[in-house]
């Protein structure tokens, strides 16, 4: 009786939760059909009565992107081109070139020519600005360029460029291109074995395990795995990762959503590679997503030391979702957490400033938690290291110089007027010198922060049509500007001069010259070895 009491009061709860999840989804159904009516036909009324031809594809893409930037700059739509550009990013492999393509102001040029590929083999070089391809013209094409260098392996791509203001022809024979997620290991002194991991493709894990084993057949006795600049990838790949160095069943990440079926616990699968290897992880600001829970995991299982800068802080899981015709939608679907429970997202998307910017928390926000040795962490803004290396965070004026393309196109000049170089190319102070008239010379205005503000205020001036009242006012703070930004220039010179050296490295010996040339000259390399080779050290940080 006590048993069919209790059935009879759970059927009618259960029923009335039903009743509301039912409910909800009906109000929201009701107003996604009521916009999407709306939304067809305004678009069905402005492509009939606008006074000139529109194009409907272009204008359903443009609104459909801008809509989604309003939730964050990850949940975005993938028509058929960038579907194929998604697959790429994640595996990795293609047919083409070989080489980054960069549109800038309108133009196109080739950033990074990769050793060994289609580009290189034609004789390719980075900065070199590509203005036709086969029979199109890029002058006036709006399009992803770099689309027209896909295609059949072994495609002829006729292509007409700029070097130097002189205009050259090329033939590239389109070839199989991998770009390796470990593109460069070595055994360093000490018996320190280095693993560089830029991307979270679907072979990254396989690729860190062949290195790591091939390390230790070598005779590596300590690990670094140097993670700066990888933006992530997928999340899967990041937990097989941390697998080779923690035990079977382990959490390594955990997912949390409104709809629960994605919130899912991830846990490794297989047996560790090493569970005893000493191990340093370097991270920096340009370290995101799936770097970041390699990171977190390894720094909350206390089962290596991070080294650098703090992580960018993306802790937001996206997954790409399949729609009519061959596009795609990108979803942000759930935040992810570490093992100690913390979400590392610096920015709240939900809520923005007067200008529509996502709010960045601020530190006394975080919420401290606590690693598996019992160690304090924190979440809100990134992977904080456990020893922070301030002699690498760049300053505003290094940004703002490496924003705006200086120090790309001055080493495209330096190049060209030093066509053989012997060893490691240095940047002299007398080159410094070329470098900073260059910038005037150039006309290359530095974006700061001070300067657009000062910018918006000389346009506002102009709407209310007071500028020329302000006009000797904004003149002298210009000027103020300017040489204050003249005093950072020099204040900052050894930070600048060292971005200039690693690119002209990578135009003389590619990327892996520049991959050489750190393991030989690299601070955070340099106090990572040294970490691991003073284990009373490196044992007193993971049990502080």
């Amino acid at each position: 009786m006590k048993k069919y009491f209790r059935g009879k009061i759970i059927i009618p709860v259960l029923a009335a939760g039903f009743l509301f999840v039912g409910v909800s989804f009906k109000n929201d159904f009701f107003e996604i059909a009521k916009q999407i009516e709306i939304f067809t036909g305004l678009f069905k009324t402005v492509n009939q009565n606008y006074v000139d031809e529109t194009n409907p594809g272009e204008m359903m893409d443009n609104a459909i992107k801008n809509m989604l930037k309003e939730l964050d700059p990850y949940t975005v739509f993938f028509n058929e081109q960038d579907v194929l550009k998604f697959k790429i990013n994640n595996t990795g492999e293609y047919t083409g070139i070989g080489a980054m393509v960069q549109r800038k102001e309108g133009k196109v040029f080739l950033k990074e020519i990769y050793k060994g590929f289609p580009a290189d083999k034609a004789g390719l070089r980075a900065g070199d600005e590509v203005i036709q391809i086969g029979d199109i013209s890029l002058k006036e094409y709006k399009e992803d360029a770099s689309q027209l260098f896909r295609g059949a392996k072994n495609t002829k791509v006729e292509i007409q460029y700029i070097r130097q203001g002189k205009t050259q022809n090329a033939t590239i024979v389109l070839d199989d291109v991998e770009i390796k997620a470990v593109p460069f290991f070595s055994l360093l002194k000490d018996n320190t074995g280095y693993i560089v991991l830029t991307k979270f493709t679907e072979k990254a894990s396989f690729e860190t395990k062949a290195a790591l084993l091939e390390l230790k057949k070598q005779g590596a006795t300590k690990i670094i795995l140097d993670l700066r600049g990888n933006p992530g990838g997928l999340l899967h790949e990041a937990v097989n990762i941390c697998n080779l160095f923690v035990p079977k069943n382990e959490l390594i990440v955990t997912t949390k959503s409104k709809n629960p079926k994605h919130n899912l616990e991830y846990r490794t699968k297989n047996e560790p590679i090493d569970l005893e290897i000493p191990i340093a992880v370097i991270v920096d600001g340009k370290s995101a997503s799936a770097s970041e829970i390699v990171a977190g995991a390894i720094q909350d299982l206390d089962r290596g030391v991070i080294l650098g800068t703090r992580s960018f802080g993306k802790g937001l899981v996206q997954r790409p979702l399949d729609l009519s015709y061959g596009t795609q939608v990108k979803v942000t679907i759930s935040r992810y957490y570490t093992p100690s429970g913390r979400c590392i997202q610096a920015l709240d998307y939900s809520k923005k400033d007067a200008n529509g910017k996502a709010i960045k928390k601020s530190q006394n926000e975080f919420n401290a938690f606590k690693t598996k040795a019992g160690r304090t962490v924190y979440d809100g803004g990134g992977v904080l290291p456990d020893v922070e290396i301030e002699e690498t965070k760049t300053a505003t004026i290094t940004d703002a110089v490496v924003k705006s393309d200086a120090i790309f196109n001055f080493a495209t000049q330096w190049y060209y007027k030093n066509p053989t170089v012997s060893g490691i190319p240095t940047i002299t102070d007398t080159d410094y010198t070329a470098f900073k008239a260059f910038l005037k010379q150039e006309k290359i205005t530095l974006d700061t922060e001070t300067n657009k503000a000062l910018k918006n205020v000389l346009e506002t001036a102009k709407k209310e049509k007071i500028d020329a009242q302000i006009a000797a006012e904004y003149k002298q703070l210009e000027l103020a500007i300017e040489r204050n930004q003249e005093l950072e220039l020099d204040k900052n010179k050894n930070q600048i001069k060292k971005l200039i050296q690693e690119e002209l490295i990578t135009r003389y010996q590619y990327r892996e010259g520049l991959y050489q040339f750190y393991t030989k000259e690299n601070l955070e390399i340099e106090k990572a070895i040294a970490l691991l080779n003073n284990q009373t050290q490196y044992k007193s940080i993971l049990k502080k």
